[in-house]
Formats: structure tokens, C-alpha cells, sequence
């Protein structure tokens, strides 16, 4: 693809996203020609850059619009930088030589890094760096490969935080070029530049979240191919339903279920001894724990066996598990070693033997899960997801909330804070006066929980959008 091809396909595609370019030098032919627009009343939100003509490194893309067309600049821009011949072409996110003064809360909130992130691909030649504000490492690791000299790129390699290397003697014309315009509706939907009409145009070039929706069947078919599996995900995703299906669906009547908590004990889930009256006399008998029960019908039969640990990490699990934490290895039949548990002899769980544990990741008053148990087990993330429901079903899922709850959190959450995201569950009322019922399940369960969140310092900038959230919605503020 040609150089000037290159140009005019990228800066169409912009217009198609919502630029409205603003070149200072034509400032007042501009301002007729475009039309009003939310970000500036003047009608533009782009400075279109253009150093393709001249000597020096060749350049062009789009920056905040009360910035120079030409010069030192700040902030976060979108450069292309090709080659002479326009056979290789790097685009980035680039970081102004005078640094990001506006945008350096946008730059590091955690939500720009992963909407960028997601332009991530097996067969794309892509980094990113940690910190979008960093300035003082350069981005070698991608541009090391890079042989043609025309690209300039040392002298700003320290200023490209997010890039790819997209080579178009290795890729289709239109390969290449959906890749670029990939990361124009990318930077188009962080500067906010699309209509609606225009987002839904921009769907398909928009990179999809990867992260992966479990369904029960294939939860299902990793706890048979691993054995021991944990359920994890915040309140509200599914946890203890998608065990219970997969009980119902798979295991029929083969099921143990135990609900860990504070005061559970080895005794409770292994095997102890219990009190026993007779008359006026006292004596102890031995008692058979959920975990020994478990064992023994998977003995006993040929089918599967199922034991649900509920809410594991609420309980002491040194102290609940003692020793027969060493049976929980997916190749224990190997070993040697025997454990004497009351009147029984344990070398191995049964193969027939399975187990889902689910746990709560938003509550931080939980016990700490070590790395111990962590190897012996599968951990599976439970994500918030939309549901959808028949138009004749008795249950409706409110899409535009969940909507506005999630891009919050996608905005401002780091990792660990996006395992709080409250699940689609919550989302969830009966068809029948659903408003009223959403409006309640916001007001008496969501706003609490989210006030909770905040109250514990987690996700403190989302303070305001919160707020803001739910007065509009049901008119009630957060903090009076």
C-alpha cells in the first residue's frame, strides 16, 4: 500500500468514527464546516498532525483539538509512523515530548490500558507498556526488529506506550488496514468522537473482551479432565448455581454438599469424635466428616461422585483440612504414603472422586488461600455477563444498568478491584413490575454494596460517576 493510500484511508475511517478535525490555520473555514459537538462547542474534537511531506521522520494522526498542528505538544495522540514506502506502518498511542499535563489521569486509570490491551493478537506485533505514562523506557522489545531506517523510530520510542508493527509485505492490503483502523475506533471510543448511530457501525472493528464466559459444560469438562476445581468470582456471578447444575446435570444423586464458615472444623469435614448419651452414662462415638462420606460412596460405586465445598475460603483451611490436604493431588495414587483417619486407611481419593469449591472474591474479611492449596486445585473466574431472557419469560434482565455498573468498573477498577464487580445476577427481576424491582434491588442491595467498596478505598476515583449513577437513576444520593 502506497504512502498516500495509506493517509486518506486512515484519515476516512476517522471521519467515519467522529473526528471533527481543527486545523489552527484554517480555523474560521473549519468552524463553518463542522458540526456541534458535546466535547467543544466549536464543533471539533481532533487536531489532524501531518509531517509526511517534508524532511525528518515521517508522521501522522490526530491529537486533543487546543493543541498545536505542528511543535511540541502534550497529552495522548494517535501516530502513525510508515515507512517512505508505505510497506510498513507503526501506529501507537503516543505520549507528547511536553508530556500529558490533561491527560494524565486518563492515561493512568486502569480502563485505557485494557481498552487498548484488547488489540492484543496471537498474529499481531504488539506492546504494551505497564504505566501509559512512562517516558523513561523505551519500547525496545517491539522496535528491535524493525530494519527499515525510514521509520525514525529511536527518537520517539520512549513517547509510543501502547504500539504495533503492522508490515503490509507480510499481510494483505486489507489485513493491514483493518488493523489500523482497529486502533482509530479504539482511540475514536476513548476520546468519545462516535455517535451512537456511528458506535454500532464501529462493532466490528472494535477488539472483543477475551476474557472467557464459563459456561456449565465446559466447567464441566475441565473438573473431569483436573478433578479439583475452584469456582471463584464476586457475588452475584454464579458460583454456587453453576455447581449445583452441573450436580444435578451430571452427578444425579452422587452429591456431598458442605457450606464452609467461621467455626467449621476438621472435625466437621474429616472424621471426629461426638459425644454420645446413653442414659446416665456419657460415651464418644466416631464421626464420619462430608469429605469421608464422599469417600466412601465414590468407593462403592462405579458412577462419578460429587462433593461442593460452598464458601471454602470462610473457614480456617490449615485447620480444616489437616492432613488430608496431602490427599489432594491429582496423581496421589502414585504415592506411597498412608493416612489413618479414625478407623480408616487413606492412600488415594477416589478417581471417581470430584470436587468444586466455590469462593467469594469481593469479601477481603475471608482466610487467605495459600499457594499450597492453590497448586492442587483448577481456578476458574466467574465473570459478570448479560443475560438474555424470552420476551414471554417471567424473568427479565436489565441490560442498560448492568451496562452502566460494568463500565465503571471496566473504567476505573484495577485487576484485583474487577473481581468486586457486582454479578449479572443482580441484574435480574421478575417480569412483572420489573422497573419498581430493579429500582429497589439498586437502591437497598447495589448502592449499599458499591458504598461498601468505596468506603474500603477500593475504586475511589469512580466516586463521582457512582454518585452521579445512582441519583440519576432513582434519585437517591449516596452521601448526604
Amino acid at each position: 500500500m502506497d504512502l498516500q493510500t495509506l493517509k486518506k484511508s486512515v484519515y476516512e475511517f476517522a471521519l467515519e468514527c467522529g473526528m471533527k478535525p481543527r486545523n489552527p490555520r484554517k480555523e474560521d473555514n473549519s468552524s463553518r464546516i463542522c458540526t456541534s459537538s458535546f466535547e467543544d462547542p466549536r464543533g471539533y474534537n481532533s487536531v489532524t498532525r501531518d509531517n509526511t511531506e517534508g524532511d525528518g521522520a515521517l508522521y501522522f494522526g490526530f491529537i486533543r483539538p487546543e493543541e498545536s498542528a505542528s511543535g511540541s505538544y502534550r497529552d495522548l495522540s494517535l501516530v502513525f509512523l510508515p515507512s517512505n514506502d508505505g510497506k510498513i506502518c507503526v501506529v501507537s498511542l503516543g505520549i507528547g515530548t511536553d508530556g500529558l499535563d490533561n491527560d494524565m489521569r486518563i492515561a493512568t486509570l486502569p480502563g485505557t490500558r485494557r481498552l487498548f490491551m484488547r488489540l492484543r493478537g496471537s498474529k499481531r506485533k504488539t506492546f504494551f507498556k505497564n504505566d501509559f505514562s512512562d517516558t523513561n523506557n523505551p519500547s525496545d522489545d517491539l522496535f528491535k526488529e524493525l530494519s527499515d531506517t525510514s521509520l525514525n523510530i529511536d527518537r520517539y520510542k520512549n513517547f509510543l506506550p501502547a504500539s504495533e508493527i503492522v508490515d503490509f509485505n507480510t499481510t494483505s492490503d486489507e489485513e493491514g488496514l483493518s488493523r489500523l483502523k482497529s486502533w482509530v475506533a479504539t482511540y475514536a471510543t476513548f476520546r468519545n468522537w462516535p455517535t451512537q448511530v456511528q458506535r454500532n457501525k464501529l462493532k466490528k472493528f472494535l477488539p472483543k473482551n477475551t476474557s472467557e464466559r464459563l459456561s456449565c459444560d465446559r466447567i464441566y469438562s475441565i473438573l473431569k479432565k483436573n478433578r479439583f476445581i475452584v469456582l471463584e468470582g464476586a457475588p452475584g456471578t454464579g458460583k454456587t448455581y453453576n455447581a449445583l447444575k452441573i450436580a444435578s446435570t451430571y452427578f444425579k444423586d452422587k452429591v456431598q454438599f458442605e457450606q464452609f464458615h467461621a467455626e467449621t472444623t476438621y472435625s466437621d469435614f474429616v472424621w471426629g469424635i461426638r459425644p454420645k448419651l446413653d442414659n446416665e452414662s456419657i460415651g464418644y462415638k466416631s464421626n464420619d466428616g462430608v469429605l469421608l462420606r464422599a469417600i466412601d460412596t465414590a468407593k462403592n460405586t462405579e458412577d462419578d461422585v460429587l462433593l461442593i465445598i460452598d464458601e471454602i475460603n470462610r473457614a480456617n483451611l490449615s485447620n480444616v483440612l489437616g492432613p488430608v490436604f496431602y490427599l489432594f493431588e491429582k496423581d496421589s495414587e502414585n504415592r506411597n504414603f498412608e493416612l489413618k483417619i479414625g478407623d480408616k486407611t487413606i492412600k488415594a481419593l477416589p478417581k471417581n472422586l470430584y470436587v468444586i469449591a466455590t469462593m467469594n472474591t469481593a469479601d477481603r474479611s475471608l482466610a487467605v488461600v495459600d499457594f499450597a492449596l492453590r497448586r492442587r486445585f483448577t481456578w476458574l473466574t466467574l465473570r459478570p455477563h448479560k443475560m438474555e431472557f424470552a420476551t414471554d419469560s417471567d424473568k427479565k434482565f436489565h441490560d442498560e444498568d448492568f451496562e452502566s455498573i460494568s463500565s465503571i468498573f471496566e473504567k476505573y477498577a484495577n485487576d484485583n478491584e474487577l473481581n468486586l464487580q457486582p454479578g449479572h445476577s443482580y441484574f435480574i427481576t421478575d417480569a412483572d413490575s420489573a422497573e419498581e424491582h430493579m429500582k429497589d434491588r439498586l437502591r437497598y442491595e447495589l448502592m449499599p454494596l458499591i458504598k461498601e467498596y468505596l468506603n474500603e478505598g477500593y475504586l475511589s476515583e469512580a466516586r463521582d460517576e457512582f454518585s452521579n449513577y445512582f441519583y440519576q437513576r432513582i434519585g437517591v444520593n449516596m452521601y448526604e
